[in-house]
């Protein structure tokens, strides 16, 4: 298991190498799934996999997303990282996050707002809880 280090954010990271004159386009990645575990009211887990990341910043998007949806669902307005274990399984990668949910914006490096964030998603097609 690889853990990354995390940067403070205020929009969706979108690292996406660029395409090299002759080579192919990277391919596009695939959400292969969800799994939420509730830790207790205001923590939770999620475990996604993603096929094909063109860099970790897709999976840093894809958790950020479904951490987002699921503060909403359980009526909290934030949702702040606390770690996130990668483990790259050849083209599909596999993720383990953490998040503390809170009605108030708390203190943090990753702190999200849960309702810009999941707009940001739909817009750029990364699914939610």
């Amino acid at each position: 298991m690889v853990l990354l280090a995390m940067s403070a954010c205020t929009t969706l990271p979108r690292e996406v190498p660029p395409v090299i004159e002759g080579e192919e386009p990277v391919a596009m990645p695939s959400y292969l799934g969800v799994q939420t575990i509730r830790i207790d009211d205001e923590l939770a887990a999620f475990r996604v996999g993603i096929d094909h990341p063109r860099a970790s910043a897709d999976i840093d998007a894809y958790t950020d997303c479904v951490a987002a949806q699921y503060a909403l669902i359980r009526g909290y307005g934030y949702a702040r990282l606390i770690r996130t274990n990668i483990d790259e399984r050849g083209r599909a990668w596999v993720a383990d996050a953490v998040y503390a949910l809170s009605m108030n914006a708390p203190d943090g490096v990753r702190v999200i707002e849960a309702a810009s964030t999941v707009a940001a998603c739909k817009a750029q097609s990364i699914p939610t809880v």
